[in-house]
């Protein structure tokens, strides 16, 4: 099979998903073109894709890396999005119910980015793309053992600060109050 053909239906199937990675470890809406980048470099270096792991779990490898150099060349200005997650969220919800909502995805993405880069990187993966381990293990090329470790590592790190987050909020309403 021609490798710019099969990128190009890997494009059609994973797109979205390498859309989302690179949407929550950058923390940005603006990464169209590290999406286009993450198939550059497939097509480039699709003679190297060894089909151990699945397109997908080799796409979001190459997104992760594209991120990192991203971040690398950004390192002189402070590069924190506004907003975390792409969807925005419908159903009915109320005003109020909606800022709630926000706020929430802003304490806990401001929270993530707070966390070291592995555990950032498991989160992501792991917590919000809801990768396997498998797939998260050849996409960082971790062990196993390391992938679950970071993980719950990672998940217990984030439980502490949000709830030091929540535990502010509160005596932040008392000093209003009193």
């Amino acid at each position: 099979m021609d490798t710019s053909y099969e990128i190009e239906e890997w494009f059609n199937l994973y797109s979205d998903d390498v859309y989302n990675f690179l949407v929550y470890y950058t923390g940005s809406k603006e990464v169209d073109d590290l999406v286009q980048d993450v198939f550059i470099r497939a097509i480039k270096n699709g003679g190297r894709f060894e089909a151990r792991s699945n397109p997908k779990t080799w796409l979001i490898s190459i997104a992760r890396n594209i991120a990192i150099d991203h971040f690398r060349k950004k390192r002189w200005e402070r590069y924190l999005p506004e907003k975390f997650f792409i969807k925005q969220v419908s159903g009915g919800k109320q005003p109020e119910e909606q800022i709630i909502f926000e706020e929430e995805k802003n304490d806990l993405y401001t929270e993530i980015m707070k966390l070291k880069q592995s555990y950032r990187d498991v989160l992501v993966m792991r917590g919000i793309l809801e990768m396997s381990v498998e797939d998260t293990m050849n996409a960082l090329r971790w062990s196993e053992a390391k992938v679950v470790l970071t993980f719950h590592r990672a998940r217990k790190a984030l439980k502490k600060q949000m709830m030091n987050v929540e535990r502010g909020k509160i005596d932040e309403t008392r000093e209003q109050q009193g």
